[in-house]
């Protein structure tokens, strides 16, 4: 995608037309750019403030599944129910052919899963986030859906750096060798929000890509996107992952609830299980 030059000192707007049935009278819609954030801590501290701030959440809405086995697209298409207690807790529950836990995601402080039960894939994948946050390695990761939530892991700002390209400010995260691992794509609007992120591989290309839409305010000031897709190339096929949401509320978890959504499953009648290490796929016995 390429960027038309803002001057980032004035506030810009543009005009979006929409011709609605030929004939019919063109309807102007503004939308204001703001000035890109001058610095690294301008940009992150409005993230970090944001993720600090994500209140526990529940969920539901549908699911669009898109995966290859060897060399042949499957698709599957289900209701999802979805439990976030920030800043590490998360549960996803799809109910895939008549089977209400077809697909379960989560994580908790130490640990991370995910399990899919259809006949082409029946296989349960597990590790631990001193050993590997897995962003590549899974078809659906917990980690990326905590980041599109709004609950992204910032770090040090030495390790990031800011450029401004037209309506959007892109924060990029390096490594130790100075390799790129991260970027959010975040919009000039008045509510700053994060349109898309990248996770790079150890080639420097995106294996993984989410987009973020249609955002929806749950409380005041607080905004969720409505509509998540994951691509994830990390394998070489395009496995895809689309989340819309519709009922989303606020909630508080009692102590039951949180042993019963957070504490991972264990791996009962999975075909094949894999443990993620040093974000390496590694087959269980």
């Amino acid at each position: 995608m390429s960027y038309q030059h803002y001057n980032h000192r004035l506030a810009i707007s543009f005009v979006a037309l929409i011709i609605l049935n030929g004939c019919a009278p063109q309807i102007r819609i503004p939308v204001t750019v703001y000035p890109g954030k001058e610095s690294v801590a301008d940009s992150v501290s409005i993230l970090r403030s944001r993720s600090q701030n994500v209140p526990p959440l529940k969920a539901n809405g549908r699911c669009r599944l898109q995966y290859y086995t060897d060399g042949k697209k499957h698709k599957e298409n289900f209701p999802v129910k979805l439990w976030v207690n920030p800043p590490s807790e998360i549960y996803m529950q799809g109910d895939i052919a008549f089977d209400p836990k077809g697909l379960i995601a989560g994580s908790n402080e130490t640990e991370f899963w995910l399990a899919i039960k259809p006949k082409e894939i029946n296989s349960y994948w597990w590790g631990q986030w001193t050993e590997g946050t897995s962003t590549g390695k899974l078809l659906l990761s917990p980690k990326i859906v905590l980041d599109t939530l709004g609950i992204v892991e910032i770090g040090s700002e030495e390790n990031w750096s800011l450029s401004n390209e037209g309506v959007f400010d892109v924060l990029t995260k390096r490594n130790e060798q100075a390799t790129i691992i991260k970027k959010i794509h975040i919009y000039n609007s008045r509510d700053y929000l994060i349109k898309k992120i990248e996770y790079f591989n150890a080639d420097g290309q995106a294996a993984v890509i989410a987009e973020l839409d249609k955002y929806k305010e749950v409380l005041k000031d607080f905004l969720v996107p409505t509509s998540v897709k994951i691509i994830n190339r990390a394998d070489g096929e395009e496995d895809s992952v689309r989340i819309t949401l519709g009922s989303i509320k606020s909630m508080s978890f009692s102590d039951e609830q949180r042993r019963r959504l957070f504490i991972r499953p264990q791996p009962r009648g999975f075909k094949n299980i894999y443990k993620i290490v040093d974000n390496n796929t590694v087959e269980q016995p």
